[in-house]
């Protein structure tokens, strides 16, 4: 049984809408990302809409090849993609990705983005967990990050646009140390939605349960469930369980009280109620999400016991959660983090 090879890169050099592609960045299921120069020689990063369960594409190529049968699904997808890209040129926010421009050519559509350098946060989080620290990143690196987070997407969630993508991958740490959210996942969405894909273009332990339902509701709690799951990440240096898997057995109360001396309880608090598993049980807003997480300059630390963590140990051995259970933090508005 032969393996479908994924569709080509375009070739360096290739000319698309007046600039010039110096060389693939990435690519995914759903795109490829190029490094490529405009007509002054400005460096901007273009992303082509490129599904692979959908599309082929011979090296030396530039047209996608669609089946017929395919073609409804791929141009719904593009649809959406081109759409996205609208939207975006019409936010201005430190925290977005600037898109300066989109088009069609090639019976596909590019988006011209910033060409941001530095790192993904995901790229900082394997460093921290190679240095085996019991803090993968400090808490209040993790506040002052997600400060920046929040303020972008608050503005996205204005604009009536869903991220529906957001993982450490996809939130980049400029070299001058902005917090940038990248790779928005709308037209995948649609895409996963709309196709009986055998593997859904979402990445688990960051999509929220309604992602896993076709008729399931989402909303701004869908990128705030994505949100909880990277500030886990930053303090464990692993993805949280899954959706089905937290369904089955949910031990993310286990994993957050285990943390429970090296990071606050409050923030452990705004992890477990981001993450809830039932949509409204999160926070219904970025604005409530990101006032909890301005209560900063009141956090509570409550050590674990020895007889709680043999409690803890013993609980993940049979499959039990901890008796504490993490409460929803109040309500109280603190004064907003200052971001360095």
């Amino acid at each position: 049984m032969t393996t479908k090879s994924k569709p080509a890169a375009l070739p360096p050099d290739t000319v698309i809408g007046g600039y010039r592609v110096i060389r693939r960045l990435a690519s995914g299921g759903f795109g490829v990302v190029y490094l490529a120069v405009d007509g002054q020689g400005q460096e901007v990063a273009i992303k082509e809409y490129l599904p692979a369960a959908l599309v082929t594409r011979e090296p030396g190529q530039l047209v996608p090849q669609v089946a017929p049968e395919k073609l409804p699904l791929y141009r719904l997808g593009l649809k959406s993609f081109f759409e996205e890209g609208r939207a975006l040129t019409q936010i201005s926010h430190p925290s977005v990705v600037s898109v300066l421009n989109f088009f069609r050519e090639h019976e596909t559509v590019y988006m011209v983005m910033n060409y941001l350098q530095g790192a993904s946060l995901q790229e900082y989080v394997v460093l921290g967990r190679s240095l085996k620290r019991p803090k993968i990143l400090r808490e209040s690196t993790i506040r002052s990050l997600f400060d920046e987070v929040l303020r972008g997407l608050r503005i996205v969630h204005q604009h009536k646009m869903l991220h529906l993508d957001i993982k450490p991958a996809n939130i980049f740490i400029t070299d001058d140390d902005r917090a940038v959210m990248i790779d928005f996942g709308a037209a995948r969405e649609v895409l996963n939605q709309q196709g009986n894909f055998v593997r859904p273009m979402y990445t688990p332990g960051f999509a929220a349960p309604e992602m896993y339902r076709r008729s399931g509701a989402m909303g701004p709690w869908t990128d705030i469930y994505a949100i909880g799951a990277c500030i886990y990440v930053c303090m464990t240096g692993q993805a949280p369980p899954d959706v089905p898997k937290r369904q089955e057995k949910d031990t993310l109360p286990t994993a957050l009280a285990r943390l429970r001396g090296n990071y606050s309880d409050n923030l452990l608090e705004l992890v477990q109620w981001a993450m809830e598993l039932e949509p409204l049980s999160r926070p219904q807003s970025v604005f409530a999400l990101h006032k909890a997480l301005s209560q900063d300059s009141n956090r509570r630390y409550t050590q674990l016991t020895m007889a709680e963590r043999v409690r803890l140990q013993l609980g993940a051995l049979i499959g039990q959660s901890p008796s504490a259970s993490l409460a929803v933090p109040s309500s109280v508005a603190g004064p907003p983090v200052k971001t360095p």
